[in-house]
């Protein structure tokens, strides 16, 4: 920690000087170089993560998750890690600059999740082999009798990959456990059913191929599924809190800033209030629209949630769900390019209907090409509910992913939001593929988010579409919020509940699907706010530089044209001024 926070700001004075100097350097083509071999070891070391980012080279294979494999990791980080160390980091251009320092961020991050945070020995989710399959079969980036080959290769190293989870657990929390032995029979259906379609269409040679080879797979990861019943949760006594002081390390590097998780906390809990407070004022007015024969309550919890209540009224359901998510995505285009927000992509994207085992979670999602995948497309998948899931179970789910959130959910996934971002990061020119590889979560989200905000103060949707972007924006600083009290200072599931459900006026299904997300995850939570609250910061710092002559699609562009980077480098780059009136970088 101490370290960081010496490298940080000798890096920011260098960058901001280097911007007037001569970009390209000796120090360049070396820094570039060594990028290079980092990350064609990396991936050839890890390739699962080859396969997310659309490097087919490695499909066949599974990561090592043995001690061999995370000694190797150890030895890969260490080495490239001192091997930055050694190099005059004030002789790059700003651009080689920005991707130094994300590879030296993430190089420590990976050293500390080995090394401190140790996942690989309590954490039993992350040997579920599921999502190495599915990647090779939800994407058509080649005929399915390659991409078959590729899995038939992948299932027959899913029993070492559940040999070495047997070695490497030993005392996870219950929790995890739980949820590992669930989606454990989801990966066994996986592989039965979703898998099928795509045997059948191989030739009979391969269909027996990959057959033989799923069966081995499925009765290994049975007889895992019963080892996890009989004898890991009887010994998963561990505690799912991570702890102040693993909490603020991990936080420091998910986040990838300086910034005390308390200060954070105390930021949240602030906009909590204004955010209920712009919400009482919203809710006021639709409910003189809506409901004007009906007396206006004084309680202002009561008000917000009758409105709200009258809004979940206007729902699709699994008839009309698709047809209204395409008209959606249709009106939010025309609209973003009517207001001129930002420069339109002229990739496509398609809709699709979400498979069936990623159903119940949300109505919607983005799924954009790896950063090297080759003329990838970007669907916008939309989902009907589960075929199993009863009559009042499915009116609930709508009643949430209402007409109004569902238009709001398609500014977050798809325009301007993460489409269109991640669209303008592909055709960015960084000088190495760091930045793509290595992407940040935080601006990723917090573009997303900040969209939100800025569509319904452009007006999209009028007040209905508002509401629901203020409850959302609840629920992204109650996220933060139960993050941080939850691992960092015991918040019990009692008092998560309540916050959830009283001042972010979720339904109890919603909470309940939240406490235990927060309970398996630890500092992602946070990321939405953060990064919300950066790019806000941007913006009113770009609004300062510029004046009267401030365009927002301009700004909207620049931001946008260096790639999903973190937005500390922003205002260096940018040449922001700060918040303070001082000068950015010094």
């Amino acid at each position: 920690m101490y370290y960081r926070r010496l490298f940080i700001l000798p890096l920011s004075i260098v960058l901001f000087v280097s911007c007037s100097r001569d970009p390209r350097s000796a120090e360049d083509a070396e820094f570039e170089q060594v990028a290079e071999r980092f990350l064609e070891t990396y991936l050839a070391q890890h390739p699962e993560d080859a396969t997310a980012l659309g490097d087919h080279r490695f499909d066949a294979r599974m990561n090592d998750y043995s001690a061999a494999g995370r000694d190797a990791d150890l030895a890969l980080y260490q080495a490239y890690l001192d091997t930055l160390r050694g190099m005059r980091v004030e002789a790059l251009s700003p651009q080689d600059m920005i991707d130094y320092d994300i590879l030296r961020h993430n190089l420590e991050a990976n050293l500390f999740a080995l090394q401190e945070l140790r996942e690989w020995e309590w954490n039993p989710l992350a040997y579920n082999p599921g999502g190495a399959i599915y990647a090779l079969i939800s994407r058509e980036f080649a005929p399915v009798p390659e991409r078959m080959h590729a899995v038939a290769g992948r299932l027959r190293a899913i029993p070492a990959m559940l040999d070495a989870a047997r070695a490497n657990l030993n005392h996870p929390p219950s929790i995890h456990t739980q949820t590992a032995i669930l989606q454990n029979d989801g990966t066994i259906a996986l592989l039965n059913e979703t898998l099928q379609p795509f045997i059948d269409q191989c030739p009979t040679d391969l269909q027996v191929d990959v057959r033989d080879a799923r069966d081995q797979a499925v009765s290994a990861l049975q007889a895992f599924g019963e080892w996890m019943k009989e004898e890991l949760q009887p010994r998963s006594s561990g505690d799912f809190r991570l702890g102040k002081e693993l909490y603020a390390k991990k936080f420091s590097y998910r986040l990838d800033t300086d910034m005390d998780p308390e200060a954070l906390l105390v930021e949240a809990e602030r906009e909590l209030e204004i955010t209920t407070a712009s919400m009482r004022i919203t809710a006021m007015a639709l409910h003189a629209k809506l409901m004007p024969d009906v007396p206006m309550p004084d309680d202002p919890a009561q008000l917000i949630r009758g409105v709200l209540s009258r809004l979940a009224e206007d729902r699709p359901n699994d008839t009309t769900i698709v047809d209204q998510a395409r008209a959606d995505l249709e009106e939010v285009e025309r609209f973003v390019a009517e207001k001129q927000l930002v420069t339109m992509p002229t990739e496509p994207i398609e809709i699709i209907v979400m498979p069936e085992f990623q159903r119940g979670v949300a109505v919607a999602y983005c799924d954009s090409p790896g950063a090297l995948e080759e003329k990838g497309k970007t669907f916008f998948a939309i989902s009907p509910t589960p075929e199993d899931w009863t009559a009042a179970r499915k009116e609930s789910f709508y009643r949430e992913y209402n007409d109004y959130m569902l238009k709001n959910l398609t500014v977050h996934e798809a325009m301007p939001g993460h489409f269109l971002q991640l669209a303008a990061a592909n055709r960015s020119k960084p000088p190495t593929l760091i930045r793509g590889v290595m992407s940040s979560g935080v601006f990723a989200e917090g573009w997303a988010t900040y969209t939100e905000q800025m569509m319904a103060d452009a007006g999209y949707g009028g007040d209905e579409v508002k509401m629901q972007v203020l409850k959302m924006h609840l629920r992204l600083l109650i996220n933060a919020i139960i993050d941080q009290r939850i691992h960092a200072m015991g918040m019990t599931e009692r008092e998560a509940m309540a916050l959830m459900m009283e001042k972010g006026f979720q339904e109890e299904g919603e909470a309940a699907g939240k406490w235990r997300r927060a309970c398996l995850t630890s500092a992602q939570l946070s990321t939405y706010f953060y990064g919300n609250l950066k790019i806000n910061e941007l913006r009113r710092r770009a609004e300062k530089k510029a004046g009267s002559a401030f365009s927002l699609k301009a700004f909207h562009d620049e931001l946008l044209s260096y790639g999903t980077i973190s937005p500390k480098y922003h205002p260096m780059i940018m040449k922001l001024p700060a918040e303070n009136g001082a000068t950015a970088g010094l």
